[in-house]
């Protein structure tokens, strides 16, 4: 059994999905990990019969990825929000923009030195508020936050992976391949 408590966030990686066969491009890093939140949603319904409980049952709603970080690169926001750099390297967005579904992969250290690695499959991140504030005598950073909706791939119903670096019977190669392509599950040589 893996052990140790989770005590930090790295390594943000995010890969943009071809939604016709739920595959995904070469992950790219988002430098400058802060927090994030994830927050899955789960629906539940009791059956009440003979006065009393009787059933219940859950399904798996939506999961909101909420990602703050140091900085989002002009390159990483056309990315994730299906916006343009133009010619002059100018970020242009505009309404008809549409984000592309990505996978998004972090790691998370743990007390005990080692980490737990995570995918998550298939989600759409949205323009977030923007907060600025003048520079008063003592500097406050203004770091950029954007918030992602997820689901599961239709293909297998897969929404995340996770792996505890030491955890039983972990391949070193999974560890060592995590962020060079999105890990689905396929056996490593």
């Amino acid at each position: 059994m893996a052990k140790g408590i989770r005590i930090g966030m790295d390594k943000i990686h995010y890969a943009i999905m071809n939604e016709t066969t739920e595959t995904y491009a070469t992950p790219k890093p988002i430098p400058g990990a802060i927090t994030g939140t994830v927050s899955p949603t789960t629906n539940t319904e009791t059956l009440y019969a003979d006065d009393q409980a009787w059933e219940t049952a859950s399904a798996l709603g939506e999961i909101e990825v909420e990602l703050n970080v140091a900085d989002l690169p002009q390159e990483v926001t056309a990315d994730l929000l299906g916006a343009t750099v133009d010619a002059n390297g100018v970020l242009v967005q505009s309404k008809s923009d549409v984000a592309p579904y990505v996978a998004i992969g972090f790691r998370s250290q743990k007390s005990n030195g080692k980490y737990r690695y995570f995918w998550f499959y298939k989600g759409k991140f949205q323009p977030n508020e923007e907060e600025f504030q003048t520079k008063e005598d003592s500097p406050s950073f203004q770091t950029p936050t954007i918030t992602g909706t997820f689901i599961p791939r239709q293909t297998d119903g897969n929404w995340r992976a996770r792996v505890d670096e030491d955890g039983a019977d972990v391949p070193p190669q999974v560890i060592a391949n995590w962020f060079t392509a999105v890990y689905d599950g396929t056996p490593v040589p």
